[in-house]
């Protein structure tokens, strides 16, 4: 299993609502399928029936249902009922314009595998349950029917606020069935943010020490994790940073040489320029563009 920092950065949460309504009916019911995106269910009126992935669900009025993507479900309304529901992408997919709601008999998906959303059951930490259970349900039930509502209206601002209203809604699913002690536990070695640590600090003198707090980790682990994931020691990495952006400061600047040396880290002009040309193989000054190739 991966953690969700680990899905994220690989597939950043954007929601995009695929299809929404009421749905007001009367006793109904859906043949078998699988999805390929995820399906919430408010059950506002009436009684259902739902079988996910070989278990029995029985609903009534106020309670909530949530079908993960490529789980087997047949759903059945017993009464007549109003069942607001949204098909949605929780993580982003160049092709989702692509993807569809699933039809009836639609169980094999292998040809729409591109389509397929991540399934957060599967990441660490991570269990939301088919009979969903909001800790605000008056809340959630109202952002929800607010978003269908905008939704439907289809014009460009409401269609945004709809979204905006899917990710606070995914955002209160996730608070209300995570247990974030439990994913920082399963995930105590992530590497997620420390480049932009690192980037955002190169003028600032960084130990190891200080990195591993960063990263929830002890120094010697720390170091083992960062050669491991990037194939070099924190120092290094840290070195080629603080090297790339004295450079493109020396080629697109006109700053002095111990200014640069300071911006980037460097105790000194002369551990600067050693630093430098023992990286690069030429000088700081010698990395200046002439005078003709100055705009």
């Amino acid at each position: 299993m991966s953690s969700l920092s680990e899905w994220m950065a690989r597939h950043p949460i954007v929601p995009y609502i695929r299809e929404s309504d009421y749905a007001i009916r009367l006793p109904w019911s859906y043949p078998e399928r699988r999805l390929l995106d995820y399906l919430l269910i408010y059950i506002q009126e009436g009684e259902c029936l739902f079988t996910v992935d070989g278990t029995d669900h029985s609903f009534v009025s106020g309670e909530w249902c949530l079908i993960q993507p490529g789980s087997r479900n047949a759903l059945k309304g017993l009464t007549s009922t109003i069942t607001p529901f949204a098909h949605l992408d929780l993580f982003y997919n160049p092709l989702r314009e692509q993807s569809f709601p699933t039809r009836a008999g639609q169980i094999d998906l292998s040809a729409y595998s591109e389509l397929m959303q991540p399934r957060l059951n599967d990441m660490t930490g991570i269990h939301l349950p088919v009979r969903l259970v909001p800790r605000n349900p008056l809340a959630f039930r109202d952002r929800f029917l607010e978003t269908i509502q905008c939704w439907m209206q289809r014009s460009p601002l409401q269609q945004l606020k709809a979204q905006s209203l899917a990710t606070d809604l995914i955002l209160t699913m996730l608070e209300d069935h995570t247990n974030e002690e439990s994913v920082s536990r399963t995930n105590p070695e992530s590497m997620n943010g420390i480049t932009s640590f690192l980037s955002l600090r190169l003028s600032e003198p960084l130990s190891v020490a200080e990195m591993a707090r960063r990263a929830n980790l002890s120094p010697s682990r720390f170091t083992a994790v960062f050669r491991k994931r990037f194939g070099t020691s924190p120092h290094q990495y840290l070195l080629e940073l603080r090297i790339r952006h004295a450079r493109e400061l020396l080629e697109t600047t006109p700053l002095k040489l111990e200014e640069i040396a300071e911006y980037c880290g460097f105790s000194d002009i002369h551990h600067f320029s050693k630093a430098f040309k023992k990286r690069t193989g030429i000088s700081p000054g010698n990395c200046r563009p002439s005078q003709g190739d100055r705009r």
